[in-house]
């Protein structure tokens, strides 16, 4: 039997290769599915089974594809429905893999069709779960993404609550946990940096797990701090659900170099949105006018997913060199498949040709310092909710304007006034420039290295509070 976790960090998603006696099960597959294809075939494997372990909010699984390229089964938990073609396993239903067992546990409350999964080895013990968005370690899957007329949170996460004291608690100590998520994941709050776990450390140390614990302290628990999903997850659910372009297609469609006079072209033709995906002081040197960025060094896909409403935008791409297809498939997994090419030679050959740039003006913290002391300058703190409330800069013209949401509240600014704008270390509050100035916000100032290098200098700030008592 072998086991592996194929974990991929921008995601914060761990998508698993089982194999046994020649035979493969993938568990929660990436959209890019050549990988496990591959892997299969260098150990001389057939791809058996796929299995789901829910229909993904967070993320566009590469299930159908990989199904329809290696005859695979497509198996999801009771009560799911697929406008492909699927198995829909019985709860406590048992699949062969070679020379194990992989077992349906039924364990609604993330969603209702959730399903964990547990490997029986080859004598029949029980060897780990892979527990999808039901237990994460740490944590748990908020239960406030399924919502319907006739069902509400709290009635979720009352399932939730019988499924891990049903079918989780009772399952031996020694299972190993192969969760979906790690830290850094919107589907839930307070998830491990660690990626695999034991059980019985997770039901002396997880809040959810704890003995003893009513169903309504449950509730209440689990629904607490769960801050509002972000837009693209009901998107990505959906096409989980009834299917999408093949990855195969996507990529040809974006992997497109294009010449300056093409891609402005295509720009105009199609309203196409151009997305930088450099380094945020690359960015601010010199861009395309009315480009947002989202580098592709940071958290990517979430913040894409968070900030481009529309799954189907056309799409063109400024990037490194090198990093057009990565570019290109990292949209493609949360669901932004209309790329239609990228700028051939970067920057440097738009420059070149002659063509307008824009630049952003960014000053050290140090020089924030001095303006902030010698004038009511207005601040822009970009950071989360919680960010926010642990500690930020004190001052009747610092203003709060979380990037989660700046496309809701930009009303409660004012494009005459000058603004300066900090993150926690400069990444995102370089997006929210490009953001603002692509909607006619041109007084913008950034803070170079964010709130970390503010708070290096004299200026004042609030009292830390630890995010995890708010």
């Amino acid at each position: 039997m072998k086991i592996e976790q194929i974990y991929t960090g921008c995601l914060a998603q761990g998508a698993y290769y089982i194999e046994s006696n020649g035979e493969v099960a993938i568990i929660d597959p990436l959209r890019e599915t050549q990988q496990y294809i591959d892997k299969a075939a260098s150990e001389k494997a057939r791809i058996k089974y796929i299995f789901e372990t829910h229909f993904h909010a967070d993320f566009v699984s590469g299930h159908v594809d990989l199904a329809k390229k290696t005859g695979a089964t497509i198996i999801f938990g009771p009560g799911a429905e697929t406008n492909y073609e699927a198995y829909i396993a019985k709860d406590n239903e048992e699949f062969k893999l070679g020379n194990v067992t992989i077992k349906v546990l039924h364990t609604p409350g993330h969603t209702l069709e959730s399903a964990t999964y547990l490997l029986i080895d080859e004598n029949g013990k029980d060897h780990a779960i892979f527990s999808g968005d039901t237990l994460f370690l740490g944590d748990v899957g908020r239960p406030d993404l399924a919502i319907k007329s006739d069902l509400t949170k709290e009635d979720l996460a009352g399932m939730l609550y019988d499924s891990l004291r049903n079918k989780i608690i009772p399952l031996p100590d020694n299972v190993i946990v192969y969760p979906a998520h790690g830290a850094g994941s919107a589907c839930g709050k307070n998830l491990s940096k660690e990626t695999v776990g034991i059980l019985g450390e997770q039901k002396q140390t997880n809040y959810a797990l704890r003995a003893n614990m009513t169903k309504e302290e449950f509730v209440e628990e689990v629904l607490s701090g769960i801050a509002p999903p972000p837009q693209y997850f009901a998107k990505n659910a959906m096409m989980n659900k009834v299917g999408y372009d093949s990855f195969d297609t996507v990529l040809q469609r974006g992997d497109v170099a294009l010449a300056p006079e093409e891609f402005e072209a295509i720009a105009n033709q199609e309203s196409a949105l151009v997305l930088d995906v450099r380094t945020e002081k690359d960015f601010v040197k010199g861009h395309i006018p009315n480009a947002i960025f989202i580098g592709i060094n940071g958290a990517f896909a979430p913040w894409v997913g968070a900030l481009i409403t529309d799954l189907k935008q056309p799409i063109l791409l400024v990037t490194p060199e090198g990093k057009e297809k990565e570019t290109v498939t990292r949209l493609s997994r949360v669901g932004y498949d209309n790329t239609l090419g990228y700028l051939k030679g970067g920057i440097d050959a738009w420059k070149a040709s002659g063509r307008d740039i824009e630049t952003i003006q960014s000053i050290p913290a140090e020089t924030f310092a001095e303006h902030f002391k010698g004038d009511a300058v207005n601040t822009l703190d970009v950071r989360k909710d919680g960010e926010y409330k642990s500690e930020h800069l004190k001052g009747n013209n610092v203003q709060h304007l979380a990037l989660d949401y700046i496309n809701d509240n930009m009303n409660t600014i004012d494009k005459h006034k000058t603004y300066y704008l900090h993150c926690a270390g400069g990444y995102r509050s370089v997006i929210a420039a490009s953001i603002l100035k692509a909607r006619g916000f041109n007084n913008l100032i950034d803070i170079a290295g964010g709130f970390a290098a503010i708070k290096k200098t004299d200026l004042p700030t609030t009292n830390y509070v630890c995010p995890s008592t708010l």
